[in-house]
Protein backbone atom coordinates (compact mmCIF):
# COMPACT_ATOMS: atom_id res chain seq x y z
CA UNK A 1 0.00 0.00 0.00
CA UNK A 2 1.30 3.64 -1.27
CA UNK A 3 1.24 6.27 1.12
CA UNK A 4 -1.29 8.83 0.59
CA UNK A 5 1.03 11.68 -0.55
CA UNK A 6 2.49 9.11 -3.16
CA UNK A 7 -0.66 8.79 -4.43
CA UNK A 8 -2.29 11.37 -7.65
CA UNK A 9 1.06 13.47 -7.36
CA UNK A 10 2.94 12.88 -10.25
CA UNK A 11 4.74 15.02 -12.35
CA UNK A 12 4.48 13.81 -16.08
CA UNK A 13 8.78 14.50 -16.28
CA UNK A 14 8.88 12.10 -13.03
CA UNK A 15 7.14 9.24 -14.84
CA UNK A 16 9.01 9.79 -18.38
CA UNK A 17 12.59 9.68 -16.21
CA UNK A 18 11.03 7.00 -14.04
CA UNK A 19 10.89 4.31 -16.45
CA UNK A 20 14.76 4.66 -17.23
CA UNK A 21 15.55 3.48 -13.77
CA UNK A 22 16.07 -0.48 -12.96
CA UNK A 23 15.36 -2.13 -9.79
CA UNK A 24 17.85 -1.58 -7.08
CA UNK A 25 19.66 0.94 -8.24
CA UNK A 26 21.24 3.41 -6.21
CA UNK A 27 19.78 6.98 -8.10
CA UNK A 28 20.79 10.35 -6.89
CA UNK A 29 18.23 13.02 -7.31
CA UNK A 30 19.89 16.82 -7.68
CA UNK A 31 17.07 19.96 -6.75
CA UNK A 32 15.14 17.08 -4.98
CA UNK A 33 12.60 19.77 -3.87
CA UNK A 34 10.08 17.71 -1.64
CA UNK A 35 11.21 14.26 -2.59
CA UNK A 36 8.09 13.53 -4.74
CA UNK A 37 10.40 11.82 -7.32
CA UNK A 38 12.55 10.17 -5.10
CA UNK A 39 8.99 8.43 -3.44
CA UNK A 40 7.89 7.27 -6.97
CA UNK A 41 11.23 5.83 -7.59
CA UNK A 42 11.31 4.11 -4.40
CA UNK A 43 7.86 2.64 -4.68
CA UNK A 44 7.44 1.86 -8.40
CA UNK A 45 10.94 1.11 -9.21
CA UNK A 46 12.65 -0.41 -6.67
CA UNK A 47 15.48 1.92 -5.99
CA UNK A 48 17.51 3.52 -3.65
CA UNK A 49 17.76 7.11 -3.54
CA UNK A 50 19.69 9.94 -2.12
CA UNK A 51 18.78 13.81 -3.05
CA UNK A 52 20.68 16.82 -2.83
CA UNK A 53 18.56 19.70 -2.38
CA UNK A 54 19.52 23.70 -1.20
CA UNK A 55 16.63 24.78 -0.07
CA UNK A 56 16.07 23.60 3.79
CA UNK A 57 12.21 24.23 3.60
CA UNK A 58 12.46 21.12 1.13
CA UNK A 59 15.16 19.18 2.99
CA UNK A 60 12.72 19.38 5.86
CA UNK A 61 9.68 18.05 3.95
CA UNK A 62 11.98 15.02 2.51
CA UNK A 63 13.40 14.31 6.06
CA UNK A 64 9.57 14.12 7.38
CA UNK A 65 8.97 11.58 5.18
CA UNK A 66 11.69 9.14 5.70
CA UNK A 67 13.83 10.13 2.58
CA UNK A 68 17.68 10.68 2.72
CA UNK A 69 18.30 13.70 1.29
CA UNK A 70 20.92 16.89 2.36
CA UNK A 71 21.15 20.74 2.05
CA UNK A 72 23.37 21.49 -0.37
CA UNK A 73 24.03 23.48 -3.63
CA UNK A 74 25.13 21.71 -6.77
CA UNK A 75 27.02 24.55 -8.67
CA UNK A 76 29.33 24.14 -5.49
CA UNK A 77 28.94 21.07 -3.83
CA UNK A 78 29.05 18.09 -6.27
CA UNK A 79 33.25 17.54 -5.85
CA UNK A 80 32.53 15.45 -2.30
CA UNK A 81 30.86 12.88 -3.97
CA UNK A 82 33.03 10.18 -5.48
CA UNK A 83 33.40 8.77 -8.50
CA UNK A 84 30.97 6.20 -9.56
CA UNK A 85 29.09 6.18 -6.39
CA UNK A 86 25.67 5.82 -8.20
CA UNK A 87 24.13 4.30 -10.83
CA UNK A 88 22.31 7.23 -12.01
CA UNK A 89 22.05 10.77 -11.61
CA UNK A 90 18.89 13.02 -12.06
CA UNK A 91 18.15 17.11 -12.65
CA UNK A 92 14.63 17.12 -13.17
CA UNK A 93 13.96 20.41 -14.35
CA UNK A 94 16.80 21.56 -12.81
CA UNK A 95 19.73 22.40 -15.20
CA UNK A 96 17.85 25.54 -16.60
CA UNK A 97 18.06 27.07 -13.26
CA UNK A 98 21.76 26.13 -12.33
CA UNK A 99 24.05 28.65 -12.65
CA UNK A 100 27.08 26.15 -13.97
CA UNK A 101 25.01 23.81 -15.74
CA UNK A 102 28.01 22.51 -17.31
CA UNK A 103 30.42 22.55 -14.21
CA UNK A 104 27.23 20.36 -12.64
CA UNK A 105 26.81 17.96 -15.59
CA UNK A 106 30.69 17.66 -15.50
CA UNK A 107 30.35 16.24 -11.72
CA UNK A 108 27.69 14.32 -12.14
CA UNK A 109 28.79 12.40 -14.98
CA UNK A 110 31.62 11.56 -12.65
CA UNK A 111 30.01 10.48 -9.69
CA UNK A 112 27.37 8.29 -11.64
CA UNK A 113 27.05 6.03 -14.48
CA UNK A 114 24.46 8.15 -16.91
CA UNK A 115 22.66 11.36 -15.98
CA UNK A 116 18.87 12.09 -16.68
CA UNK A 117 17.72 15.76 -17.24
CA UNK A 118 14.21 16.59 -17.78
CA UNK A 119 13.71 20.36 -19.20
CA UNK A 120 11.90 22.85 -21.37
CA UNK A 121 12.30 22.85 -24.85
CA UNK A 122 12.23 26.52 -26.00
CA UNK A 123 12.48 24.89 -29.59
CA UNK A 124 9.37 23.68 -29.58
CA UNK A 125 7.34 25.00 -32.77
CA UNK A 126 4.97 26.94 -30.66
CA UNK A 127 7.43 29.02 -29.16
CA UNK A 128 9.23 29.61 -32.53
CA UNK A 129 5.99 30.76 -33.86
CA UNK A 130 5.13 32.98 -30.59
CA UNK A 131 8.40 34.77 -31.08
CA UNK A 132 8.05 35.44 -34.88
CA UNK A 133 4.46 36.71 -35.08
CA UNK A 134 4.61 38.68 -31.39
CA UNK A 135 8.38 39.20 -30.42
CA UNK A 136 8.00 38.32 -26.83
CA UNK A 137 9.34 34.90 -25.60
CA UNK A 138 6.11 32.54 -24.31
CA UNK A 139 5.44 30.72 -21.03
CA UNK A 140 6.07 26.78 -21.51
CA UNK A 141 4.48 26.33 -17.60
CA UNK A 142 1.06 27.35 -16.41
CA UNK A 143 1.25 31.11 -15.32
CA UNK A 144 0.89 34.10 -17.67
CA UNK A 145 4.57 35.42 -18.00
CA UNK A 146 8.17 34.25 -19.01
CA UNK A 147 9.30 35.54 -15.82
CA UNK A 148 7.60 33.08 -13.79
CA UNK A 149 8.48 29.84 -16.11
CA UNK A 150 11.02 28.80 -13.84
CA UNK A 151 14.01 28.83 -16.74
CA UNK A 152 16.70 31.24 -15.97
CA UNK A 153 18.28 29.73 -18.87
CA UNK A 154 15.81 28.87 -21.89
CA UNK A 155 17.42 26.39 -24.00
CA UNK A 156 16.16 23.91 -27.26
CA UNK A 157 16.85 20.26 -27.12
CA UNK A 158 19.67 21.31 -29.68
CA UNK A 159 21.45 23.38 -26.72
CA UNK A 160 21.09 20.06 -24.50
CA UNK A 161 22.52 17.88 -26.94
CA UNK A 162 25.66 20.54 -27.27
CA UNK A 163 26.27 20.53 -24.01
CA UNK A 164 25.71 17.04 -23.34
CA UNK A 165 28.65 16.85 -26.14
CA UNK A 166 30.85 19.00 -23.99
CA UNK A 167 30.70 17.32 -21.33
CA UNK A 168 31.90 14.65 -23.11
CA UNK A 169 28.72 12.93 -23.23
CA UNK A 170 26.34 10.52 -25.86
CA UNK A 171 22.51 11.05 -25.43
CA UNK A 172 21.71 7.51 -25.22
CA UNK A 173 17.76 7.86 -25.32
CA UNK A 174 15.35 10.73 -25.52
CA UNK A 175 11.71 10.84 -25.25
CA UNK A 176 9.11 13.84 -25.34
CA UNK A 177 7.76 14.12 -21.55
CA UNK A 178 4.40 11.62 -22.26
CA UNK A 179 5.89 9.90 -25.02
CA UNK A 180 7.78 6.87 -26.60
CA UNK A 181 12.08 6.72 -26.04
CA UNK A 182 13.60 7.39 -29.27
CA UNK A 183 17.12 7.54 -30.23
CA UNK A 184 19.54 10.50 -30.58
CA UNK A 185 18.68 10.60 -34.73
CA UNK A 186 14.90 11.63 -33.58
CA UNK A 187 16.70 14.89 -32.40
CA UNK A 188 15.27 17.39 -35.04
CA UNK A 189 12.04 16.03 -35.10
CA UNK A 190 11.39 16.42 -31.03
CA UNK A 191 13.23 19.60 -30.98
CA UNK A 192 10.36 21.13 -33.36
CA UNK A 193 7.53 18.98 -31.30
CA UNK A 194 8.30 18.42 -27.65
CA UNK A 195 7.40 21.22 -24.97
CA UNK A 196 9.45 19.11 -22.17
CA UNK A 197 11.84 16.50 -22.98
CA UNK A 198 14.14 13.79 -21.41
CA UNK A 199 17.25 13.17 -22.00
CA UNK A 200 19.38 9.87 -20.48
CA UNK A 201 23.35 11.06 -21.10
CA UNK A 202 26.18 8.32 -20.83
CA UNK A 203 30.14 8.88 -21.00
CA UNK A 204 31.34 8.36 -24.16
CA UNK A 205 33.46 5.46 -25.08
Amino acid sequence: MKPAHVIGQRRADHVAIAQFINKGELVLDVGCGDGQLMELLQHERGARTRGLEVEQAGVNRCVAKGLAVVQGNADADLPVYPDDAFDAAILSKTIQELARPKFVLDELSRIARRVIVSFRNYGHWKVRTTLLTTGRIPNLGHDVGWWSDGARRPCTARDMAELAAEAGLRIAAATAVNGKPLNGKSLGRLNWTAEELVFVLERKG
